[in-house]
């Protein structure tokens, strides 16, 4: 009987990791915050549950901050087309996106366009509350 305790009491614990490590948008992101960043990509990170590019953004006052961009997951970027080598180290991009609810450079990705090709790649994940694209008077801190 014990052993049966120690066991759903393991499975509890899994069980509220999993929950807490993936989210619903209206939880982290605030839908009525759009805004519109050009930066270099500085890294991609493709994990799961959520891919995130790390992009240099020149603010108005001239300080360089890195924003953290959360995309839909690997297997989901790559059905909307995305490849690995689609965003290299030192490209240029103007991401769509919404912002954290806790102020921090953070923002949940819509859409990223390569400055140097036109390129542009959906970066939202599906079923998450999101709206599909911030619109296009999106506020841009460049």
């Amino acid at each position: 009987m014990a052993r049966a305790v120690v066991i759903v009491a393991i499975g509890v614990v899994y069980s509220a990791a999993l929950v807490e490590a993936h989210h619903s948008f209206a939880a982290q992101y605030d839908a009525n915050k759009p805004i519109t960043l050009r930066g270099t990509i500085s890294r991609m990170l493709w994990s799961n549950p959520h891919g995130h590019l790390y992009i240099d953004v020149k603010m108005p006052d001239g300080k360089l901050v890195t924003w953290e961009l959360e995309t839909a997951s690997p297997a989901g970027l790559y059905r909307r087309g995305w490849r690995r080598d689609d965003l290299p180290v030192g490209s240029e991009v103007v991401v769509r996106a919404f912002l954290a609810r806790d102020g921090t450079p953070t923002a949940n990705a819509t859409t990223v366009t390569l400055v140097s090709t036109g390129k542009e790649l959906f970066a939202g994940s599906a079923g998450t509350g999101a709206p599909v694209e911030p619109p296009d008077e999106a506020p841009s801190p460049r």
